[in-house]
């Protein structure tokens, strides 16, 4: 279990602020810049931009000034027993400053965990365990698709918003030709740039965002595979339970019961 000492988010130091540590803090200590700075670290300067991070390791000697005042930061101290050990499992990089891409979601997660911390609930140090086990999870993965999506940045917020609307709207008739031109692309190098960015073709993407509506109307309502069908975007039931059978494995009707016979196994346990 990740134990959290202490954190603050969006402190203001008007003066500015001086931390030195040469032996290291003791402890796991984040620290989100959020003004420009100096950092010495294992006696090397480096120039600290607005909206970097970095988690240090418990005996790693450091120094870190402000450059503009005032200085603002979020920060937080942790430890736990397999903290190493997990930071190394999922790759997140120690002793090195990273740029933030997304300083809001680190700021509202050392916001509740503060919240928490001063909280007396006996749920207190597992959802700070959670919180933090999360957070580190979501910067890795930012860091990721960061380092993917760099040469394909100006792509990224639109393709995004197409592939959240053809999930949000799984009925609707779409064409890769349509699709391609809403971004003013060529079909070939629009299919090439949406496998780039996620990992997936823009016709599996089509499949399963029809195929993950259809589940959940065949669990959660008494509708008609007839109609079904038709609120998935298909024009006939026959071809969407050959395309149910192929990527699900079973017919809808087998998928419901499966399903419901499962529940009832476990409500029955």
């Amino acid at each position: 279990m990740i134990q959290l000492f202490t954190c603050g988010y969006n402190f203001v130091h008007g003066n500015g602020i001086v931390i030195d540590r040469p032996r290291g803090s003791g402890d796991y200590a984040f620290v989100l810049f959020k003004s420009r700075a100096e950092l010495v670290l294992h006696g090397h300067l480096h120039t600290i931009e607005k909206n970097t991070y970095i988690l240090m390791k418990p005996h790693t000697p450091h120094l870190y000034r402000h450059l503009d005042k005032p200085f603002i930061n979020d920060w937080f101290h942790c430890s736990g027993n397999e903290l190493e050990s997990f930071l190394s499992e999922i790759g997140f990089p120690l002793d090195t400053p990273i740029y933030a891409d997304d300083t809001m979601l680190i700021s509202k997660c050392l916001m509740d965990m503060s919240n928490y911390l001063r909280q007396n609930s006996p749920l207190k140090e597992r959802i700070l365990d959670c919180d933090l086990q999360s957070l580190f999870m979501k910067l890795v993965n930012l860091r990721n698709q960061s380092a993917v999506h760099e040469s394909k940045s100006q792509y990224l917020v639109p393709f995004t918003k197409l592939r959240n609307q053809l999930y949000s709207s799984p009925h609707s008739i779409y064409t890769v030709d349509k699709l391609a031109s809403s971004v003013n692309l060529s079909k070939s190098y629009f299919q090439h740039i949406y496998k780039e960015l996620f990992g997936c073709s823009i016709i599996m993407d089509l499949i399963n965002a029809r195929l993950e509506y259809a589940k959940y109307l065949l669990l959660n309502s008494n509708t008609s595979i007839n109609l079904i069908a038709s609120m998935c975007g298909y024009e006939n039931d026959t071809h969407f339970m050959r395309q149910f059978k192929k990527f699900v494995g079973v017919t809808p009707s087998q998928y419901k019961r499966n399903r419901i016979s499962d529940h009832e196994r476990t409500i029955g346990q």
